[in-house]
């Protein structure tokens, strides 16, 4: 396309263990393309580039008229659990310069007194004190000697270290100390990366401050480099493609963002998921999800009430406490590549070991001689031999049943009955993780409905359902895709709090409308930064308690301050189960969200179906430990608008394979989504 269509096209790109996953749509034309390419590990961005260029030439896209990329990615993730980041300063308050050795003084497992939190990213003798002061009003008590300033720069110098996280008391009430700080560090070593706690975080909470402004700056090199390599290679491969780099909240953030707080994107690539599956369920008029996506590697679960995701504001990766807004998703190693291995009990286990994308299971051929979950699909018939892609990755059932054949003999049992109890134990894992963020959260799942996704998500899915009691599974159009999908429809997003003890009172309703003011002038000068001029919004939430509690509820803003008061109470009775309207209430955060949508994609479908579908061909399939040998297997390409299905069936399509049970029926809908049907 040239002329007026020129900088038409749009893709998502979501990084996965063990695919890259694109969704590219024209936003003029409506026309769409899914592509998949193996991850690589080594260097995240060259499995992008070189995809980019294999989807231009299989799908006819031009990429001069790509006018934005949009990006879910793991290298700040795997950087942590693979302890690959940065070398870390830490300049503190003098006197604390210990806190992140002492943190909570709780043990990580209750019953393990041998377990012991992982080492804190910056050692003692890169961790240097400094002379300043702030009181617990945010009051200056103390300013930093310009003496002492200096010595603290010749300190950071002489560690070597490559980032610095720079971490006061009280600096979320007043980071001037902060500022002049990080201005002497920037003028006298100005290829220093550096984080400052006030900007990174700034709510109390000492501990959690400086251990998520401290993981920021270790993998501030770490994502400047990958994210250098990647803008360098775009420049190349589609010149007028702006770049946006998914949050853990859910939104898009620019370059520049990811650069300076590369901790928000710890979650980046689930969180895409969370709204793609979103979106997709809102085509089929559904607003309560659990959500599975599973893959290669790993499995996540979310909630969705009300076509929102629940946000959480702190939780631990790799180990370190990191408090920010992201998506509350549980995630397990459960994925297509997990490992079946023997624990020191006898018992079989699954995961959270995997054999990622390379070696891969054994039936990819490529040297893995270890059971895995897709293995197991595949001598069940539930995964054709002709492959992955739609064939185009072709598997070896003869290497999976050697894979799986000592661990047969040492059960006794056939080999398909072992394959069989690999996939009861990755669903039994699947299920209490989402009994993690479901029941445990004071939510009956029975009335929700599994929207399943990911690679592996919809060969699972009906496990899973019928474990928990759900009645109904969402396949999306494209379910091996919907992270990259999800990305398509996020909007911009950024987060502004301010961290204030306010006691909830008639006096107090001026203050916090004051605040509410000065956070809503932040947003507006951000939207104007990022040049967003359609579809702002924003929304406001508060962390309030009972006075001398010491854990806070997210309370959304009512439309009238006065009814604040009343909002805490019923949601401390839905959290607790009780309510006491005599208790003192008080603020301790104040959130506003601000939104720009950049894109919606049309919820165009598949064409209404002419008949009842032909099946490509029939294969033995085993469901429930019963063979049947003439099930048969449809193409999901080749399903219209008012299918229906009754199973047992498999149904194919280039990216995720789903099944129907012996019983279940499926039906497509009119945006193409499959709805599977339990009949439980």
């Amino acid at each position: 396309m040239n002329g007026p269509e020129r900088g038409s096209w749009i893709v998502g790109v979501d990084v996965g263990g063990t695919f890259t996953d694109f969704s590219a749509i024209n936003d003029r034309t409506g026309e769409t393309h899914v592509f998949k390419r193996p991850s690589t590990p080594d260097d995240p961005s060259r499995a992008i580039l070189e995809g980019l260029r294999d989807m231009a030439d299989a799908c006819g896209i031009a990429l001069g008229e790509v006018s934005r990329l949009a990006h879910g990615t793991t290298v700040a993730t795997n950087a942590l659990l693979q302890g690959r980041g940065g070398k870390v300063a830490l300049v503190t308050t003098e006197g604390f310069r210990d806190l992140l050795e002492i943190g909570r003084q709780v043990r990580p497992h209750m019953y393990d007194f041998r377990r012991t939190y992982p080492p804190p990213p910056v050692p003692p003798e890169r961790r240097f004190e400094l002379g300043e002061r702030m009181d617990a009003a945010g009051r200056p008590v103390r300013a930093p000697a310009a003496a002492d300033i200096r010595a603290a720069v010749e300190a950071v110098r002489a560690s070597g270290a490559e980032a610095c996280a720079v971490c006061f008391l009280f600096a979320y009430l007043n980071g001037a100390h902060e500022r002049a700080l990080a201005d002497a560090l920037s003028a006298a070593l100005p290829e220093l990366h550096i984080s400052l706690s006030s900007e990174v975080q700034p709510e109390f909470r000492e501990f959690e401050r400086f251990s998520t402004t401290t993981v920021n700056a270790s993998l501030q090199s770490v994502m400047d480099r990958y994210l250098g390599r990647l803008e360098e290679g775009l420049s190349t491969a589609a010149p007028h493609a702006s770049l946006g780099i998914n949050q853990s909240s859910g939104g898009l953030m620019s370059v520049d963002r990811a650069r300076a707080f590369p901790v928000r994107t710890a979650l980046s690539g689930p969180a895409a998921g969370v709204v793609g599956a979103i979106h997709a369920a809102r085509g089929a008029g559904l607003g309560d999800l659990v959500t599975l996506d599973m893959g290669g590697t790993s499995a996540d679960m979310a909630l969705i009430r009300g076509g929102e995701a629940d946000i959480a504001y702190e939780r631990a990766v790799a180990g370190f406490p990191i408090r920010l807004p992201q998506i509350d998703i549980a995630t397990i190693g459960a994925g297509g590549g997990s490992i079946a291995w023997f624990d020191r009990d006898g018992l079989m286990k699954v995961g959270p070991g995997s054999a990622g994308a390379d070696p891969g299971p054994a039936c990819y051929g490529h040297g893995n001689t270890e059971p895995t979950v897709t293995d197991a699909n595949l001598l069940l018939g539930r995964l054709s031999a002709r492959g992955l892609l739609d064939g185009g990755m072709s598997l070896d059932e003869g290497r999976a049943r050697a894979a799986f054949e000592p661990a047969a003999r040492r059960l006794g049992l056939s080999v398909e009955r072992t394959a069989e109890g690999v996939l009861d134990i990755v669903a039994a894992n699947m299920i209490r993780a989402i009994r993690t963020v479901s029941v445990e959260r004071g939510h009956d799942p029975r009335g929700y409905v599994l929207a399943a996704f990911g690679g592996a998500g919809p060969l699972h899915a009906r496990d899973v359902a019928a474990g928990i009691g759900i009645g109904e599974i969402l396949v999306p159009p494209a379910p091996g895709i919907v992270c990259a999908e999800g990305l398509l429809v996020s909007d911009l997003r950024e987060t502004f709090t301010r961290s204030e003890r306010i006691a909830v009172s008639a006096e107090a309703l001026p203050r916090i409308a004051a605040i509410l003011e000065e956070l809503e002038g932040q947003a507006r000068l951000w939207f104007a930064g990022e040049g967003a001029a359609e579809g702002r919004q924003t929304e406001v939430s508060l962390d309030m308690r009972h006075v001398g509690q010491n854990f806070e509820l997210a309370v959304a803003l009512p439309e009238s301050l006065d009814d604040l008061r009343d909002r805490f109470l019923d949601a401390h009775e839905f959290a607790y189960g009780f309510r006491n309207p005599e208790d003192p209430v008080e603020i301790v955060n104040l959130r506003l969200t601000a939104k720009a949508r950049l894109y919606r994609a049309p919820g165009t479908g598949p064409p209404p179906a002419d008949g009842p579908p032909p099946p490509r061909e029939r294969r033995p399939v085993r469901f429930a430990g019963k063979e049947f040998p003439e099930t048969p297997v449809y193409d999901r390409a080749r399903l219209g608008a008012g299918s229906r299905i009754a199973g047992p069936a498999v149904i194919e399509q280039l990216d995720a394979t789903a099944i129907v049970y012996p019983g279940d029926s499926a039906a497509v809908d009119a945006h193409g989504n499959l709805t599977i049907r339990i009949a439980i």
